[in-house]
């Protein structure tokens, strides 16, 4: 395992949960394979893996989800996904990778610390789109533009 890079001792402890089964993991309570980590992050294997490889990247502050995560946690995970990303192609022969998050329970978030799913993909594998794709109705989209846009 890495060594964890230090933290300036100026830098105050990152916020924590201590119901929140990643902010154990965080302080080493509940053990994980950790496969990547710096000052703001840490990536670690999904325990319940769609694919072979499939990680989690976490901030070490805790936010509940995606509209309550700091902007530069946020931009450290997707920077440690990315980076993530390119190991699953160069070291597992992953020939794509999905990159997900789920904001509320009813997107299927099931633990509420923000992270991201990073998902190496391979052309034998099970994995398939929750939906199937198919044109949308021109006025509903507009609609909901409008809307998106404060009209």
């Amino acid at each position: 395992m890495p060594e964890k890079p230090p933290v300036p001792e100026s830098a105050p402890a990152p916020a924590r949960d201590p119901d929140c089964i990643f902010c154990k993991i965080l302080a080493g309570a509940v053990p994980a394979t950790i496969v990547a980590e710096d000052e703001r992050t840490v990536a670690f294997m999904d325990i319940n893996p769609a694919t072979r490889g499939h990680a989690l990247v976490i901030p070490r502050a805790h936010s509940r989800d995606l509209l309550a995560v700091d902007p530069e946690d946020l931009r450290a995970v997707a920077v440690a996904a990315q980076r993530l990303a390119g190991h699953m192609s160069e070291r597992l022969g992953a020939e794509g990778v999905n990159v997900i998050n789920s904001c509320g329970a009813v997107a299927w978030q099931t633990v509420f610390h923000f992270h991201v799913h990073v998902i190496p993909r391979y052309a034998t594998d099970p994995l398939r789109l929750p939906w199937t794709p198919a044109p949308g109705d021109p006025e509903q989209i507009a609609a909901a533009a409008a809307e998106l846009k404060g009209e």
